[in-house]
């Protein structure tokens, strides 16, 4: 009673809910374990060389339902890494079925409704069977057959602690074998849904990234 006199059971901070499979809140940090995925991309030469591990702070959280069995979950931090975890809905970290991190690579902003046309139309640069990136082979990884696949889209939702965003994402996955591993290269294009933003003006963004294992990844 003399609690709720004074106060003391609403002056303890609401602490930030623990999000997605991982189980870290908004601000919280994990630590990335990278020493075997270095170890196995020793023998090539990565894209923009092999990823180092450490603290992974994390700025923002964005979730979508890819289907009634799988949930992307994807953990942000201030320099654009994306930590993607695609699991059964839930928060066992167990489960997933894929965790992956991407870092920014490269971007490209066509100018106009011609450009477009050229990256994403039907005889468009994304969703053939292969990708040249400055002199780098990649084959595509979503789709079969050696003819155009459509890209993938669906609708993320981002959270920061203060704004949440609606983002719809196209986008098409490709990869090449570096050492023994596997590098990955995402094409993808954002649209923000809240602010009804045109596709023109928009970026293409190339993310270059890695598959981990659930045992790679703690939260701290």
């Amino acid at each position: 009673m003399i609690g709720r006199w004074f106060g003391r059971r609403d002056s303890t901070p609401e602490l930030p809910p623990e999000l997605g499979p991982l189980q870290v809140a908004i601000g919280g940090a994990l630590v990335l374990d990278t020493l075997g995925l270095q170890a196995s991309l020793s023998g090539g030469q990565p894209a923009m060389g092999a990823p180092l591990g450490g603290p992974f702070l994390v700025a923002a959280v964005g979730t979508a339902e890819l289907d009634a069995d799988n949930r992307l979950t994807r953990y942000y931090d201030d320099d654009n890494r994306m930590l993607q975890v695609i699991a059964p809905p839930g928060k066992e970290a167990e489960r997933a079925v894929d965790v992956s991190l991407y870092a920014p690579w490269d971007s490209v902003v066509p100018a106009g409704r011609a450009d477009w046309e050229a990256w994403t139309g039907a005889s468009g640069l994304i969703g053939a069977a292969s990708y040249n990136a400055d002199g780098i082979e990649f084959a595509r990884y979503w789709g079969e057959g050696d003819g155009r696949a459509p890209l993938v889209e669906f609708v993320e939702t981002v959270a920061d602690g203060t704004t949440t965003r609606r983002i719809h994402q196209s986008c098409m996955l490709y990869s090449r074998a570096v050492g023994a591993g596997e590098e990955m290269l995402l094409l993808n294009i954002e649209r923000d849904l809240d602010q009804r933003a045109a596709r023109e003006g928009a970026a293409i963004e190339f993310l270059i990234g890695y598959g981990l294992g659930p045992a790679d990844v703690r939260r701290v």
